[in-house]
C-alpha cells in the first residue's frame, strides 16, 4: 500500500482511527489516558470497550443439535427490512467500515472524519483471493439477509433486523470477501453453497450453525442434514467459540414448546406413549428435546424416547435431554 502523510493534528485524529489487525485488543492509538492518569474505573471501562469477550470453545455438532429443524417462510423478504451499514454500536464506523478496518491484514489507512477505510489488504476466506481495491471486497452476512428472514427473522422488530444486519459483535456474523466469492454464494445455505477454499470449509459450517443457534434461527431438512453429514463426516471434531450474548433480545418463533403442538403431534399408537401424551412424529435423532419421557418417531419410522441418558446411561451434556432410541 502507499504511505499516507500524517501531519501535526491530522496525523493524531487519524491514528485515533486505525486499528491493528490480529491484535487482541483494538487500541485507539493517541486517546488511551496514561496509567497514572487513568482511575480504576476509567481503565476498567476502557478494557471493557476493547478486550474481546473470551467464550469457551464448544463442539460444533452439539450447537447443531438445539437447532429447530423445520419449514422456511419466505414470502414478503425486502432487504429493506434489515436497514444495514450503520453504526449501531456508536463508535463513529458503520459495520462496512469496522469490518474493513477488522478484517484488513496490513495496517489499513482510514479517513478519521468519516470513519473510511482509503486502503488495506484483505483475504478473501472463502478462495484464498488477495484483494488490495475496496471495491472488490464485499461484506458478507454469512447467513444472508434473506436466509435468515426464512428462518426466523420475518417474526423479529426492525430494531432487532438491524442489529443483526449490523453486528460487529461476533466475527463470524460478518466477513470480508472477494466480491466474486460472495455473489457466488448470494443468499444460499451449505446444502447449496460451500467455500470453494477447501481449507476453510469446516470453519464456514461451524460459523453458520454458530450464528443460527446464537439468533435462535431454524434450519431446514436439506440444511440440517446436509450441515449434520459434514459436521459427523470430513468436518467431524470442528469446535468453534461458544455464543457470546447478543446485542439486543431476541425470541425464537416457534420455539420447543412444553409439549408437542397439535400441528407437529398425533394421537399416540397403543404402548408408544402414556398418561395421555401424544407421540412426536420425524423426530430428529440426537437433537434437545422436551419434555423428558416424551415419545416419537423418525421419518425412517424409528421409535425414539426424549432422554437424559444414552442407551447404556451416559448422561448427556449440561443434563439436557436428547432424542435417542428407545
Amino acid at each position: 500500500m502507499t504511505a499516507l502523510r500524517r501531519t501535526g493534528a491530522g496525523a493524531a485524529a487519524l491514528a485515533a482511527c486505525l486499528v491493528i489487525p490480529g491484535a487482541a485488543l483494538a487500541v485507539e492509538v493517541g486517546t488511551a489516558p496514561s496509567p497514572s492518569s487513568a482511575s480504576p474505573s476509567s481503565a476498567q471501562a476502557a478494557s471493557e470497550r476493547t478486550e474481546p469477550r473470551r467464550v469457551a470453545a464448544v463442539a460444533a455438532v452439539d450447537l447443531l443439535a438445539g437447532i429447530r429443524v423445520e419449514r422456511e417462510r419466505p414470502a414478503g423478504y425486502q432487504r429493506a427490512l434489515f436497514p444495514h451499514w450503520q453504526d449501531v454500536d456508536g463508535d463513529g464506523c458503520d459495520a462496512r467500515e469496522q469490518v474493513l478496518k477488522r478484517d484488513s491484514t496490513s495496517l489499513p489507512q482510514v479517513d478519521p472524519f468519516r470513519c473510511f477505510v482509503v486502503e488495506g489488504d484483505w483475504l478473501s476466506p472463502y478462495d484464498g483471493a488477495m484483494v488490495s481495491d475496496r471495491t472488490r471486497v464485499d461484506i458478507d452476512h454469512v447467513v444472508a439477509l434473506k436466509e435468515a428472514w426464512d428462518s426466523g427473522a420475518w417474526a423479529w422488530s426492525t430494531a432487532q433486523r438491524t442489529a443483526y444486519a449490523n453486528d460487529t459483535s461476533d466475527p463470524r456474523s460478518l466477513r470480508a470477501t472477494s466480491a466474486s466469492s460472495n455473489r457466488s454464494k448470494s443468499d444460499k445455505d451449505p446444502s447449496n453453497w460451500l467455500p470453494p477454499r477447501a481449507a476453510f470449509r469446516c470453519t464456514y459450517v461451524a460459523d453458520w450453525v454458530a450464528i443460527k443457534a446464537r439468533w435462535g434461527l431454524s434450519m431446514d431438512e436439506s440444511e440440517f442434514g446436509r450441515v449434520r453429514n459434514l459436521l459427523n463426516g470430513e468436518c467431524a471434531g470442528t469446535v468453534t467459540a461458544g455464543l457470546p450474548p447478543l446485542p439486543v433480545a431476541v425470541s425464537a418463533p416457534g420455539a420447543v414448546p412444553a409439549a408437542p403442538p397439535p400441528a407437529t403431534a398425533a394421537p399416540a399408537a397403543s404402548g408408544s406413549a402414556s398418561d395421555g401424551q401424544q407421540a412426536v412424529q420425524n423426530v430428529h435423532p440426537g437433537a434437545w428435546c422436551s419434555p423428558v419421557g416424551a415419545r416419537g418417531t423418525s421419518s425412517a419410522g424409528r421409535a425414539y424416547v426424549c432422554s437424559t441418558t444414552s442407551a447404556d446411561g451416559t448422561p448427556y451434556s449440561g443434563g439436557r435431554a436428547r432424542w435417542r432410541q428407545g
